[in-house]
């Protein structure tokens, strides 16, 4: 008997297709025209073995089976004298992929994508996996803008049942934003609604930013955007009616139409409170952000409800649930407000748990928790907490979240992940001027050496003026309370030659040791001792009259030995981009009597920024600082001890150390008063709003140093205003400034553009 089952076009008719087939008992099993497969492979899909009874039923089953593994293009079954024979045709493998065409996007990521729909070189070759694989690569397209993008495959034969695979895709043009309206405002111009939006139409930096390139999540940011921006000012019942998106036949313009409803404007009428209050009711107002009679803001109503849930928090109870319950006078146009407060249950903190510090050790980042394991939950103790292992500089992001434990009501883990960051820096510093060119220095340190938190650094600075070999290394937690203790080995070279000042030079060695004592969570002391020993040598050929005088008394040789203190309160919310918080410093040195060198040096600096509420991340910084030093013992001040004032960190707009009094050859010869003050508006860099990493700066400066004896006189003052830039690129930070001298006098050095640039490892 033999009987042919001819295969079916897709998998699923087999299952009722009838069969002219008699029932028979299978004494064999032979398979025919597998090249790849192991026969093994399609024994395991049969319904039936030696030996039992093969029917219509089981014969659909099998040719089913087998289509299904995607091995097969076509399958038949036959039966001769009592053996069932398997007839298969394979289908091909791919051999290889291409991607010709293709520019936005590199082969590897586009093979990448492709692998992910199920094609990739080794496998077997799918119609419909081909099929994904195609609109895989347009929506790659369609997300980088360009909605003309077209795909071509051409699928090539080759021995051996193989086959490859070639993409050739037309990329097209990026599809721009034409045109964005908004329909419905009146109150807000469309100007001032469009500045608030991420999309744009193409501007100077839409290259960068790609923000001119349509997104629906961006537009759904958008939109929100501009929800906040109208509740922000008393429009409660602000509302997004429709947006249409449409593109040009072209597919390379868009145009975007928001339409909206603004609704009246409305004032708070009443506060009041209402729930379980753990607190008086008094202090709970107080924290209240929106006031009887003002306008209504969202965001200071969910900054109250926000402030209250986190003051029921430093009691304990971390699942406060605050509402704020609105109730509208539409005739009126006003709107009172009662907050219902369920503390919940108080609960402590079970465990705490770190993740993500593959190379900084547990122990490195547990010692600045202020929450402790076992201890009731405290909301100000973890936020401080995250805020002084942020503060380590070693992490780039760190995250807590405070969980419940399964199956309790009373407890929490503290779950902080942080994401480590290169702690390794290699800084360049550089100038540049009319008459010295460009001027670079340099230093390498690991502010996280082994992962042990302890710092190290190497400085080694081979700039005209000074020559720098220093080892300096610091463990802040010299004992458990935080003691820190410090070493300092160095060599300080100094050639003055290449300044604009009278010229010598110093050649310093010192070694030193240092301790820091934390007092409270902003406030430290510090103190040290150093030995040093500095040789003079004058260059001039005629020497400059007060540096011969001090050679004449002291010699070419010195030796001392100098004690350092000093105390600081910081108070800032970050060390590299602060936005509010104060710095103060008060430092000094002092040279002790019994050595060559008795004077003294006093340093003040007062750092203070604060918000701009009216200009929204616009941020106002303020810096002072003073400084005063003088030789007593009928000794001098160093004249190298000298304060200069002039350059990138002090003064911009002038040259480095040449404000000042001068010598007989007009040459800056220091001073031993000191006065510097920065004024600096810090705001979010244009059309790139939401990247933190750029910051703008406009800055005024200004600055005076004095000499002994010589009384402050306003005319001696130097100012300077200019426009700067803070990148922390991915190279490493960036800063740049370019400064107008105000009131420069004759024989002022002029430096207007100043740079540093910094790279991390």
């Amino acid at each position: 008997m033999r009987i042919k089952l001819l295969p079916a076009l897709i998998a699923g008719m087999f299952a009722t297709t009838a069969f002219a087939l008699d029932p028979f008992v299978v004494k064999d099993i032979r398979v025919e025209g597998i090249q790849r497969t192991d026969a093994g492979t399609i024994f395991s899909y049969l319904p039936v073995k030696v030996g039992e009874t093969m029917d219509e039923d089981k014969a659909a089953a099998a040719i089913k089976a087998l289509y299904a593994t995607g091995f097969f293009r076509d399958v038949r079954l036959e039966a001769q004298d009592g053996i069932l024979i398997v007839t298969v045709l394979e289908r091909p493998t791919i051999s290889a992929i291409d991607v010709t065409g293709a520019k936005e996007f590199d082969k590897d990521t586009l093979k990448k994508a492709l692998k992910e729909v199920g094609l990739a070189e080794s496998r077997i070759f799918d119609r419909s996996a081909l099929e994904r694989a195609e609109q895989e690569i347009k929506r790659q397209y369609i997300s980088r803008g360009r909605y003309g993008a077209e795909v071509t495959t051409i699928v090539t034969p080759q021995e051996r049942n193989r086959a490859s695979i070639n993409f050739v895709v037309t990329e097209g043009e990026v599809a721009k934003i034409a045109q964005v309206n908004i329909v419905g405002n009146s109150v807000f111009t469309e100007k001032q609604l469009l500045g608030e939006m991420v999309l744009t139409t193409p501007g100077w930096l839409t290259w960068y930013t790609k923000n001119d390139q349509y997104s629906k999540q961006k537009l759904a940011a958008d939109l929100e955007t501009l929800r906040s921006y109208y509740t922000n000012r008393g429009y409660l019942e602000f509302n997004v009616d429709s947006t249409q998106v449409s593109i040009t036949p072209d597919k390379e313009e868009i145009y975007i139409t928001v339409n909206i409803t603004e609704g009246p404007m409305y004032t708070v009428s009443d506060i009041r409170m209402g729930g379980e209050l753990l607190l008086p009711e008094a202090e709970l107002v107080r924290l209240v952000r929106l006031k009887k009679g003002e306008v209504f803001s969202r965001e200071r109503l969910t900054e109250s409800a926000k402030l209250i849930g986190d003051r029921l928090g430093v009691e304990g109870y971390a699942f406060a649930n605050v509402n704020a319950i609105p109730e509208l006078d539409k005739v009126k146009r006003e709107v009172s407000f009662t907050f219902f407060v369920d503390p919940g249950r108080r609960v402590y903190v079970r465990r705490i748990n770190i993740n993500g510090n593959t190379r900084t050790r547990d122990e490195v980042i547990r010692r600045e928790l202020r929450q402790l394991e076992g201890a009731w939950y405290d909301n100000t103790k973890i936020q401080r907490s995250k805020v002084r292992v942020d503060r380590l500089g070693f992490f780039s992001d760190v995250n807590i979240e405070t969980p419940a434990v399964a199956g309790t009501s009373d407890q929490v883990d503290l779950d902080m992940t942080v994401t480590e960051k290169a702690t390794g820096s290699l800084n360049l510093g550089a100038g540049f001027s009319q008459g010295d060119g460009l001027i670079l220095s340099g230093s390498i340190a690991q502010q996280n050496v082994f992962g042990s938190g302890n710092a190290l650094a190497l400085q080694v600075n081979s700039s005209r003026v000074n020559k720098v070999y220093s080892v300096s290394y610091t463990n802040p937690y010299f004992t458990p309370d935080g003691i820190s203790r410090g070493f300092d080995l160095y060599r300080r070279d100094v050639d003055s030659s290449s300044l604009t000042i009278a010229s010598y030079q110093t050649k310093t060695y010192g070694a030193g040791i240092r301790f820091g004592v934390p007092l409270t969570e902003t406030d430290s002391i510090n103190f040290g001792l150093a030995a040093e020993r500095t040789e003079l040598a004058l260059n001039d050929s005629v020497p400059v009259l007060r540096y011969l005088d001090y050679v004449n008394t002291f010699g070419t040789i010195t030796t001392s030995l100098v004690a350092r203190a000093g105390w600081a309160r910081d108070t800032r919310d970050s060390i590299l981009y602060p936005t509010i918080g104060r710095l103060q410093s008060i430092s000094g040195e002092v040279g002790i009597p019994g050595t060559d060198l008795r004077y003294y040096k006093i340093n003040y600096q007062h750092q203070w920024f604060k918000p701009i509420g009216l200009i929204k991340d616009w941020v106002l910084a303020l810096n002072g600082e003073l400084g005063y030093g003088e030789g007593y013992g009928g000794r001098p001040l160093p004249f190298y001890k000298a304060y200069y004032a002039g350059g990138v960190s002090s003064v911009r707009g002038y040259d480095t150390s040449t404000l000042g009094p001068r010598d007989e050859n007009g040459d800056p010869v220091g001073g031993n008063r000191r006065v510097v003050g920065n004024v600096e508006l810090l705001f979010p860099f244009p059309g790139l709003k939401a990247d933190k990493s750029v910051r703008g700066s406009i800055f005024f400066d200004i600055g005076q140093i004095k000499g002994p004896g010589q009384q402050p006189e306003f005319e001696s003052f130097r100012y300077a205003t200019g426009i700067a830039l803070q990148w922390a690129s991915p190279v490493g930070p960036l800063k740049f400034s370019f400064a107008f001298p105000l009131g420069s006098k004759e024989g002022d050095k002029i430096q207007r553009f100043q740079f540093q640039v910094g790279t991390g490892f």
